[in-house]
């Protein structure tokens, strides 16, 4: 059988993985004019460091990982104001940089793929779908996937314009090579947080610094000068920011855009499928994104592998996908909705709370006191976590 995956990110490049080894023909467009590496740290574990186990990835991810020993938050002078020293033994976590990740599939993926371009057209037939390009070509398929993100093109050809669920903030991030900057910060990740503000940096190898920025804005309109914003909002803070802020890349190599969930009752009709963000992002604040992405795109090549080439098996393994995934992406999602506050504290006494909260960390049983407070409602990230893992292992 055809795919055409529209989208070489993590989510498009798992799937195209283990379909490719599964016997089908596979073939990859990525609107991006190249492959898109950097993006901004994230911590990779549960189902989707299970997924890259049986990928294979583990001796890559050791290599390319970095090492992570404290959590800190520092004042305008750069001191320390609180801290959490995080446990050496995880070895299932996983601080990567973004494009790290998606290279180290991508890098065993044999799937032609084709920059520059997007789908424009799909239209479905009693055979497959044929699949126009926005370069001119069109490409015959038997299943189209949506794996183009939060804004997915695809998506819009299936269920028409979907709005996906802001939440409040905008994000920022790039890299820049500075040694001293780079050496100052060190083996821990240090933010500095005001009232809707929070910029966390963290030292990479090869002298290079990741930036991080995250700011409360009612207005879902991205500016139209995202340098000249972020030196506005984060130039006075002070720490290490005046500096990084004169180095802000162009367009290229920063990354700037909403902090959104996608939420939808249906996640495929007829031969086109939606995959990754395109329809379960579940936002930087729940974290957890590239690993609910490879568990989605395990499940869905699991669910693919006994489907036979007709509309009605077709729709039987696309169901079974999203009702294997759906429920823990919502329980992943809430809990993101839940953690805005103490990722991004609105108000001084937030942050206030919080350092206490980390200073008691420390302490015998601080532990579960901490989790406790970024967890309201007795549902917590461990529970979240313990659903998705099940998904996994359903074999």
């Amino acid at each position: 059988m055809r795919i055409v995956i529209c989208g070489a990110g993590i989510a498009g490049l798992t799937l195209a993985w283990h379909l490719e080894r599964a016997g089908w023909e596979v073939e990859l467009v990525e609107r991006a004019p190249a492959f898109r590496d950097g993006g901004y740290m994230i911590d990779f574990y549960g189902p989707g460091y299970q997924v890259a186990e049986r990928m294979g990835l583990r001796p890559r991810l050791l290599r390319d990982r970095y090492p992570v020993d404290e959590l800190s938050y520092v004042g305008r002078d750069g001191r320390r104001t609180s801290h959490l020293k995080l446990s050496s033994g995880l070895e299932d976590v996983y601080s990567l940089l973004r494009g790290d990740l998606a290279r180290a599939i991508a890098d065993d993926v044999r799937a032609p793929v084709t920059y520059g371009t997007t789908v424009e057209r799909a239209e479905q037939h009693a055979d497959g779908v044929t699949v126009r390009l926005a370069d001119g070509t069109t490409r015959e398929a038997d299943l189209l996937v949506g794996a183009d993100g939060a804004r997915s093109r695809v998506r819009s050809l299936a269920f028409g314009e979907v709005t996906p669920r802001y939440l409040g903030h905008q994000v920022a991030a790039y890299l820049v090579t500075d040694a001293e900057l780079s050496r100052r910060v060190g083996t821990r990740y240090q933010m500095l947080t005001k009232p809707g503000l929070m910029a966390g940096a963290y030292a990479l190898r090869d002298d290079r610094l990741a930036l991080l920025f995250l700011r409360r804005e009612p207005d879902p309109a991205l500016p139209a000068d995202p340098a000249a914003t972020l030196r506005r909002h984060f130039g006075g803070l002070g720490w290490i920011l005046p500096s990084v802020l004169e180095r802000v890349p162009g367009p290229a190599g920063l990354y700037y855009d909403l902090v959104t969930q996608v939420e939808l009752e249906r996640w495929h009709r007829g031969r086109i499928v939606l995959l990754g963000d395109a329809c379960q992002a579940v936002s930087l604040f729940a974290g957890h994104g590239a690993s609910m992405a490879m568990a989605a795109s395990w499940i869905l090549a699991d669910e693919l592998a006994t489907a036979h080439d007709t509309p009605e098996h077709l729709a039987d393994a696309l169901a079974r996908y999203q009702a294997r995934m759906a429920p823990a992406v919502a329980e992943v999602q809430a809990f993101g909705r839940r953690s805005i506050q103490w990722i991004a504290p609105s108000n001084r006494w937030r942050i206030l709370a919080r350092d206490l909260i980390f200073r008691l960390a420390t302490l015998p049983g601080g532990d579960r006191l901490l989790v406790n407070s970024l967890s309201p409602g007795g549902h917590n990230l461990i529970s979240a976590r313990s659903d998705i893992l099940e998904t996994v292992r359903r074999d």
